[in-house]
């Protein structure tokens, strides 16, 4: 360690070849993968071990996707990338590479000791997951990328790697030859050192592996654990391009504790109640938008694995009019919805009060028969199909049993991100989004894609920097060039925010009322006027930061420049998604796009009129940028996977003459 002396302050200085930002699958899949690579010069930076997603989320049977590895039905790499590339705006190279490293990634996982089921004869069985029609998605519990972490941190840990825990990076440093920027550094923040000041500490490197999860903090309804923020606002800030961020995943998801109510949650049908602010007034309201108890059992049952919101499944009878249901009795009116599974829903009871099982569709029907459900309460069909998905919640203090879940319709997960070539190399060279930073899903993804994505990206960016960036040279006078500039807008903001004023908000005030914004502009359900108007107010809330922000901290100081990142990533956010309608995009993915008020009150018989993509822009991947405080936009033509001759002894010789790593074309 070194001290650089800035502005009359010792900042403490780490030299590294590369530092790999975040604590989940992909961080430690990237560090481990790096250290077998042979490339040790290296470090974890991380706000905390026991924080982000992969640690702290699933769904009642968390899905990992991957190559068909069981039974007579054919797969192969060309079939998996198809349906991948079939999800629109995803780049045909991309596909392929995700299907081609899927099995390699997931043996890897096997070795260490992640329990994914398998038969006598070794065959790991498989599922069909939402968007894919084959059985290409296995899962060992509500809990598989926990588990993937927790054996990953056992390797990281093994082989000593040095990891800095308690560091929220705020700024990436770069340098500039020829036009084209790359990677000097990192600033970060450390608040809980013990004393008055916020602490920053300085990281010279050549490489940012940034696994640092999706944007969930510019949205307050999420099922991101509350850990999670992002940290997209600092790779923008420094040029890098972002791609498809008008693509998310929004689902019904619990709110007290953040989990996903997907699969068997939805399918041992349980009754959907909302109610007043304070709890009075219960109502059931599900049969307001379907033409029969018949048609609404179903849509709940389908809900299980269509769980996503999905605006082509918003006609008669469409399992999405659900979550359309809970948006308007959340968003619109005002009012608390409930998942109940102490009791059935009425409009399924017979006379005696018991399920009329007669009314399911044959597919739910046979389903619940194969399960051995057709019986009593929700959650005693929850018990008998799926015992770890209610003692999941009774674990965290709800017996579901007993009360009912409150719920919400919440951001799940980003599809698009910070865009990244063939080997996971971003704009700026030496700068690789893994993970969910990485914006490569497309607009329909199958369910369990974002696991296989941890470990697919980051071994590729790791194979990238061991081949072509692990002997670089530090650049010290461009690093010190970089430092001083943003540390003295970091410091100057810093004396803003600690300024006192009686006019000054709590940050949490102030992130919920952003977050709020943005659920009603930016969400499942949009509209141009209103993204436009919004993009303005976060400019307002941008500049006035350190004017309307209080903090009395370092904590509270580092929860500020949190913010900050919030409404960076808000503004390029917005700026997509509104560049998207006036290019005359139309609604698709898990979005819809509100030209005109919603018309409710011909739910029942014809569902909600709905203008569709209908794939008109899938060959098409929108890139949006920062540069010069100004929102930049294009749209791009994807290519298709690639067609390679795989004749053996041509690979074999290229192979061989290191002509393998690094080929492909650079992301502009």
């Amino acid at each position: 360690m070194e001290t650089l002396d800035f502005f009359s302050r010792e900042i403490p200085l780490f030299s590294f070849n590369t530092i790999i930002v975040g604590s989940g699958c992909s961080a430690l899949n990237g560090a481990d993968t790096l250290y077998d690579l042979g490339v040790r010069d290296i470090a974890i930076v991380t706000e905390g071990m026991k924080m982000g997603t992969s640690r702290n989320t699933g769904s009642d049977k968390q899905t990992y996707y991957k190559l068909s590895l069981s039974g007579a039905d054919p797969d192969s790499v060309a079939d998996m990338a198809e349906t991948l590339y079939g999800g629109e705006c995803i780049q045909g190279e991309t596909a392929l590479v995700q299907a081609a490293l899927s099995t390699r990634c997931f043996f890897k996982l096997v070795n260490m000791g992640v329990p994914f089921p398998h038969d006598e004869f070794g065959q790991y069985v498989g599922y069909r997951t939402d968007h894919d029609a084959s059985q290409r998605a296995t899962s060992c519990g509500p809990l598989t990328s926990r588990k993937m972490t927790e054996r990953l941190e056992s390797a990281v840990r093994e082989k000593k790697i040095r990891v800095f825990d308690g560091y929220r990076i705020v700024r990436l440093l770069t340098k500039e030859k020829d036009g084209e920027k790359s990677i000097a550094g990192a600033v970060a923040v450390q608040a809980d050192s013990g004393g008055q000041e916020l602490r920053f500490i300085l990281f010279e490197c050549e490489n940012v592996i940034y696994a640092t999860g999706g944007p969930s903090a510019v949205y307050f309804s999420k099922v991101y654990p509350e850990s999670q923020t992002g940290s997209h606002g600092a790779a923008l800030l420094c040029g890098a391009k972002a791609c498809n961020v008008t693509e998310w995943q929004y689902g019904i998801a619990s709110t007290k504790f953040r989990w996903n109510l997907s699969g068997s949650y939805q399918q041992v049908l349980p009754r959907y109640f909302s109610a007043g602010p304070d709890g009075e007034d219960p109502k059931e309201f599900l049969r307001d938008y379907f033409a029969s108890p018949e048609e609404m059992l179903t849509a709940e049952f389908l809900k299980g694995y269509q769980w996503p919101f999905d605006p082509r499944k918003l006609s008669r009878g469409g399992s999405s009019l659900i979550d359309l249901a809970l948006f308007v009795e959340t968003k619109i009116r005002g009012r608390r919805v409930f998942l109940d599974y102490t009791q059935n829903p009425s409009a399924a009871a017979q006379r005696d009060g018991t399920f009329d099982f007669s009314l399911l569709s044959e597919e739910a029907y046979s389903y619940l028969k194969k399960s051995e459900v057709l019986f009593g309460t929700p959650v005693r069909r929850l018990m008998k199909m799926n015992r770890p998905a209610y003692e999941l919640y009774r674990d965290h203090g709800i017996d579901l049993a007993k009360e009912p879940v409150e719920a919400a319709v919440c951001a799940q997960h980003n599809n698009g991100g910070l865009c990244a070539g063939l080997w996971w190399e971003s704009n700026i060279k030496g700068l690789f989004p893994v993970g969910e930073a990485c914006g490569d899903f497309g607009v329909y993804r199958p369910g369990g894609t974002a696991l296989n994505a941890t470990q697919v990206d980051s071994l590729r960016a790791a194979q990238y920097i061991r081949a072509k960036r692990s002997g670089l040279c530090h650049d010290r006078p461009e690093f010190l060039a970089a430092t001083k500039k943003e540390l003295s807008g970091l410091f100057e903001l810093c004396g803003r925010i600690r300024s006192k004023s009686s006019q000054k908000k709590d940050y949490r005030v102030l992130r919920a009322k952003y977050q709020r914004e943005m659920d009603e502009c930016g969400m499942m359900i949009r509209s141009e006027e209103k993204i436009s108007r919004q993009i303005e107010k976060c400019r307002g809330y941008l500049e006035n930061l350190g004017l309307d922000t209080e903090a009395d901290s370092p904590e509270e100081l580092r929860e500020a420049l949190i913010n900050q990142d919030i409404l960076i990533t808000q503004i390029v956010y917005l700026t997509g998604m509104l560049e998207y309608i006036r290019s005359g995009g139309k609604s698709r993915g898990s979005y819809l796009i509100q030209r005109e008020e919603l018309d409710l009150s011909s739910c029942k018989n014809d569902g909600i009129p709905v203008q569709l993509d209908n794939g008109a822009k899938k060959d098409v991947i929108q890139k949006v940028w920062l540069r010069e405080g100004k929102v930049w936009t294009e749209e791009v033509a994807r290519k298709p996977v690639p067609q390679k001759d795989t004749w053996f002894e041509v690979v074999y010789r290229d192979y061989l003459s290191d002509r393998i790593i690094g080929k492909g074309e650079k992301v502009e």
